[in-house]
């Protein structure tokens, strides 16, 4: 990542639905439903998720109460307070943050994350088939 934020939700927003983002997304508002994010979702400080997060990557410094799956990395900041499943490769955990629930590392297949796993999808339709 460049740095670059392409959507931000700032911090008296509130949504209520499911929210598809190519690339960066930054949370300071409330969210209910499911965010969907081919890149990093940074849920800052006043965010606060009700929902499901699919992305590549998750800095948290915020409340999330809801699953979590990255294809890549899951930060938890000191101030983050997590109640919900992380499914991820990498997870780190800043002392002085809360996470309540359990943490799976293992390759993401067969649920896997319908943006990090695309690409591999399409692959596997467009294969010819081998007949023996």
């Amino acid at each position: 990542m460049d740095g670059k934020i392409d959507t931000i939700i700032g911090k008296d927003s509130v949504i209520t639905g499911t929210i598809d983002v190519k690339g960066p997304l930054r949370i300071d508002g409330t969210i209910k439903g499911k965010v969907n994010s081919t890149d990093t979702v940074t849920v800052g400080n006043s965010g606060d998720i009700d929902a499901e997060v699919n992305c590549k990557n998750a800095i948290v410094s915020g409340k999330v109460a809801g699953n979590i799956i990255a294809s890549e990395k899951v930060e938890l900041q000191a101030k983050a307070e997590i109640s919900g499943d992380i499914r991820t490769k990498s997870l780190v955990i800043e002392q002085g943050a809360i996470f309540c629930g359990s943490c799976n590392m293992k390759e993401l297949h067969p649920q896997g994350n319908k943006y990090s796993d695309a690409a591999s999808k399409v692959r596997k339709e467009t294969a010819p088939s081998i007949k023996q």
